[in-house]
């Protein structure tokens, strides 16, 4: 992703394609499922990463990293990479939830944090159906649909 306000995190189709396998492979168990979205800084994001996570079924649904999955996060880029967006899965509509304003997960400036619907199925129209956040001055702002949204994320 370039500098804010210099253009979109372009995140290229494989990798949403690789989230939604993963989320709808969770959903089918009744589980969430977490991942973080990475690439070169000024480059299409390329990388999706999935660390080692346990997750509670429906009704109480909820996903959390393990400590080997922190471990994961940490080796998984090589010294080029950064890490830019957080997306997650939700068993019911995409919104950001108290619980993941507590847990951001990524917090510098401009993160994204995408939430697919419906265990995953809202990614087989891309990012349409998923809420997309960004971080912007310590507080995450929802970007609906749009110019403002594809200023900030972009599928190519």
């Amino acid at each position: 992703m370039s500098a804010p306000g210099t253009g979109p995190l372009v995140v290229l189709p494989d990798v949403l394609e690789q989230a939604r396998v993963f989320f709808e492979d969770r959903g089918v168990i009744g589980c969430e499922g977490t991942a973080l979205i990475a690439g070169v800084p000024g480059e299409p994001a390329d990388r999706l990463v999935v660390p080692d996570q346990r997750a509670t079924p429906v009704p109480r649904a909820s996903v959390t990293v393990t400590p080997r999955g922190d471990l994961d996060l940490l080796v998984a880029l090589s010294d080029e990479q950064r890490y830019f967006a957080r997306i997650h899965s939700h068993p019911g509509l995409a919104f950001h939830s108290p619980t993941d304003d507590a847990n951001p997960v990524l917090t510098h400036e401009g993160a994204v944090s995408i939430v697919v619907p419906f265990f995953g199925l809202g990614l087989r129209t891309g990012l349409a159906a998923c809420a997309v956040y960004v971080l912007t001055g310590g507080r995450w702002t929802e970007l609906p649909p749009g110019p403002e949204r594809d200023a900030v994320v972009a599928v190519r």
